[in-house]
């Protein structure tokens, strides 16, 4: 696979740029939608917004049967407009938000890993942006 491909998730939140990053970047809403199906949950999440600050999201089979920390350092943080980071195997991630009045456009593009194929993980990753979205919209 080669080092330039890059997956791309995005979604629509009808809520302005200010809630749409709060909710992104609070640890104690990251809890609450970090998940791509009802059978996941986010135990944990702490996060250090700025340049060098680390971030990590525990990520867990509500039933116990597994779990993993989702962790990395962030590379470059543009209030309201875009987070860069760089995940702990390595891979680059940048999360753009668009500021549209009433609801803000946002676009997810990653650095696959090489484990799962590449439609599994845009799914997983878009199943846990429509689960932002559905949390951001509800508080």
């Amino acid at each position: 696979m080669s080092a330039l491909t890059r997956i791309t998730v995005e979604a629509v939140v009808n809520a302005p740029v200010e809630k749409a990053w709060a909710c992104y970047n609070g640890p104690e809403h990251v809890m609450q939608w970090n998940q791509a199906s009802p059978d996941w949950h986010c135990p944990a999440s702490s996060i250090d917004l700025r340049p060098g600050g680390k971030f990590s999201s525990t990520m867990a089979a509500k039933d116990g049967s597994f779990s993993f920390d989702f962790r990395g350092i962030y590379d470059e943080v543009d209030t309201h407009k875009k987070i860069a980071y760089t995940m702990g195997d390595g891979r680059k991630a940048d999360v753009l938000f668009q500021d549209n009045g009433n609801s803000t456009a946002i676009t997810i593009h990653f650095e696959p890993e090489t484990q799962n194929s590449l439609e599994l993980q845009q799914e997983g990753w878009q199943a846990i942006l429509d689960s932002f979205k559905l949390y951001t919209e509800k508080v």
